[in-house]
C-alpha cells in the first residue's frame, strides 16, 4: 500500500499495517492498535482501509442491541449481499467478517472496540473462538481483523495474562505521539528554545495545532507567551480543558479528584511514592492503585535508578497533563474567568520555567542520549538512559545526576558510557564540570560500573561559558550538549 501524502511521518506504523494487511496467506489474522485519543489511530486505520478496499466500523457508546444493529447496517452497505444482514448476535456477525476474506486479504478495523467489549463482555471470547486455530472457517478466510481502542488499560488487558485473546493476535501496534523533533517538525517550528517551550505545553500528539488550535502556532520567542495566553489558557479553546478531559475518558478511573491530586503531587516535584503520599497526606497503601492504573494508561512512568536498587521515580509522561497539573489545577477558578489569563500567566511564568521547563529539559537530554545521539559520541550504544542519585559517604550526602548513559558489558560491570547535569536556565561553567569530575570518582570508588572511559556531559538551554568551552576543546571526554544539538 502507498502511505497517503496528507500522512505525516507514521512511515513504522505504516509499514507495519502494510506488512499485516498485505500477507497473502490462508488463515484470518487478528490485530490490535491502541493508543490515546488524538493521537491520528483512526486516520491511520481509514487510510489503510481505503487502500485496501477494506471495511471500517466505528463503534460508539451504545447499547449492545444498537450497536449490534448499526454494525449490520453497515456491513450490509459494505458487501452488497443479496439480502441486508440482521445479526441474531455477534457469533454471526463475526463468522460474517471472516466471509469478506474469502477470495483475497481484506482489512477490517472495528475502531473503539471497547465501547463493545464493555456492554457485551462476552465479545473478546467470541473472538477466541473464532479465531481458533483449529476453524474451518478461520482457515479458509483472508480477513485481517483490527481491534482499535483508546481506553489503554482496556487494550493492555486485552492480550495480557489469561484474556481470552492472549495468543491470538499477529499484530500489537501502539500509536504513540510524535517523537519532540518530528512533533517540531510537525508545528513548523524551527527555534529550538520554541521547540522545547512549546513541546514542554503541548508534547506530541497531531491533532492540537490544526484540529484544537486551527493552526495557530507560536510565530517566535516574543509571540510564546501571547500564544499561550491565547490557546492553552484560553477557556474559549477546546485545548484548555484538554488536560481534565484525557483522564476522565478512562473508565478505569473512578475518582478523578484522587488521580489528579496524585498528577499533581508528582508535578510539584513529589518523584517518590512516599513523597507523594506525604503531599496528599496519605498512606503509601491508599495511593497504590491509582499509581497502577495512571501508569497502565499511560500518563505517569516509573523510572528505575541507574545507581540504587529498588529505587525509581515517577514522572508525567504526557506534557499537557503535566501543564495542567502543575500550572492550571492550582489557579482553575481565576483562569475559568475571562481575561484572567495574562494575569495568571504573568504570575506563573518563573514556576514554568522550574517545575515545568526545567523537568523537561532534562528528559528530552535522555531522550537524545538514547535515541538520537551518535553512539560514538559515547563509545558505545546505551542500553538505558536514566537519572540517578550517587552516595557521598565522606560528606554524608547524596548527589542527583540528570543523565545517566549506560551500557552493558560482558566482563561484568555494566559500562557507565557517560554522565551529565542539564540545566534549562543556567549557563554552565567550570563548577558544573567539577561537580561532574566528582561524581565520576565517587562512582568510580563503588565499584559498581565501569568507568575507565566515562565521559562527562554539560547540556544546557543557555549556553557554556568561555572557560567551560575551553575545556571541553581541549579534552576528549567531556561533551558539551546545547539546544542546537537536541535537534540537529
Amino acid at each position: 500500500m502507498e502511505k497517503p501524502l496528507e500522512m505525516f511521518d507514521r512511515d513504522a506504523e505504516w509499514s507495519a499495517l502494510d506488512r499485516f494487511v498485505s500477507d497473502s496467506r490462508a488463515g484470518a489474522t487478528l490485530g490490535v492498535v491502541s493508543g490515546r485519543r488524538r493521537q491520528g489511530k483512526t486516520f491511520l486505520l481509514d487510510a489503510v482501509v481505503r487502500a485496501a478496499g477494506g471495511f471500517y466500523f466505528g463503534a460508539t457508546e451504545a447499547a449492545d442491541a444498537e450497536s449490534l444493529r448499526r454494525f449490520s447496517d453497515s456491513l450490509s452497505r459494505f458487501a452488497d449481499p443479496p439480502t441486508a444482514f440482521h445479526f441474531a448476535d455477534w457469533f454471526e456477525a463475526v463468522d460474517a467478517i471472516l466471509a469478506l476474506g474469502r477470495e483475497r486479504p481484506v482489512p477490517v478495523v472495528i475502531d473503539e472496540f471497547p465501547y463493545l467489549a464493555r456492554v457485551n463482555p462476552e465479545l473478546p471470547s467470541i473472538l477466541q473462538q473464532a479465531f481458533g486455530p483449529l476453524r474451518p472457517e478461520r482457515a479458509e478466510s483472508r480477513t485481517r481483523l483490527l481491534l482499535c481502542g483508546s481506553a489503554m488499560s482496556f487494550m493492555g488487558r486485552l492480550l495480557s495474562g489469561g484474556a481470552p485473546l492472549r495468543g491470538r493476535a499477529g499484530l500489537e501496534l501502539l500509536v504513540s505521539p510524535l517523537d519532540y523533533r518530528m512533533a517540531a517538525e510537525f508545528w513548523g517550528i524551527e527555534d529550538p528554545g520554541l521547540a522545547v517551550r512549546t513541546h514542554a505545553i503541548v508534547g506530541g500528539t497531531p491533532a492540537y495545532p490544526n484540529e484544537f488550535l486551527r493552526g495557530d502556532v507560536p510565530r517566535d520567542l516574543e509571540d510564546f507567551d501571547d500564544w499561550v495566553i491565547r490557546t492553552v489558557l484560553n477557556p474559549q479553546t477546546p485545548l484548555f480543558r484538554e488536560g481534565r478531559y484525557l483522564l476522565a475518558e478512562e473508565a478505569d478511573i473512578r475518582d478523578p479528584a484522587l488521580y489528579l491530586s496524585v498528577l499533581s503531587a508528582v508535578a510539584d516535584g513529589n518523584a517518590t511514592r512516599s513523597g507523594i503520599a506525604a503531599y496528599l497526606e496519605r498512606k503509601a497503601v491508599d495511593i497504590a492503585h491509582p499509581i497502577h492504573v495512571l501508569e497502565d494508561i499511560g500518563l505517569l512512568r516509573r523510572d528505575a535508578d541507574s545507581f540504587r536498587k529498588n529505587r525509581s521515580a515517577y514522572r508525567i509522561a504526557e506534557p499537557l497533563i503535566a501543564f495542567y497539573a502543575g500550572m492550571m489545577r492550582p489557579v482553575w477558578d481565576q483562569l475559568q474567568r475571562p481575561g484572567m489569563a495574562s494575569r495568571v500567566w504573568q504570575g506563573s511564568r518563573h514556576r514554568f520555567a522550574s517545575k515545568i521547563l526545567g523537568p523537561h529539559f532534562e528528559q528530552l537530554c535522555r531522550d537524545w542520549a538514547l535515541y538520537h545521539a551518535d553512539p560514538d559520541l559515547f563509545g558505545g550504544l546505551p542500553t538505558t538512559v536514566a537519572s540517578g542519585v550517587v552516595n557521598d559517604p565522606a560528606a554524608k550526602a547524596s548527589h542527583e545526576v540528570d543523565v545517566a548513559v549506560i551500557a552493558a558489558s560482558d566482563a561484568g560491570r555494566p559500562r557507565l558510557l557517560a554522565i551529565g547535569e542539564a540545566k534549562w536556565q543556567d549557563v554552565m561553567g567550570r563548577a558544573h564540570l567539577e561537580r561532574l569530575e566528582h561524581l565520576r570518582t565517587l562512582l568510580s570508588s563503588a565499584g559498581k560500573f565501569d568507568t575507565s572511559e566515562t565521559r562527562l556531559m554539560c547540556m544546557s538551554g543557555a549556553g557554556f561559558n568561555d572557560h567551560l568551552a575551553r575545556r571541553a576543546s581541549e579534552r576528549n571526554d567531556v561533551l558539551l550538549v546545547g539546544l542546537t544539538d537536541l535537534y540537529r
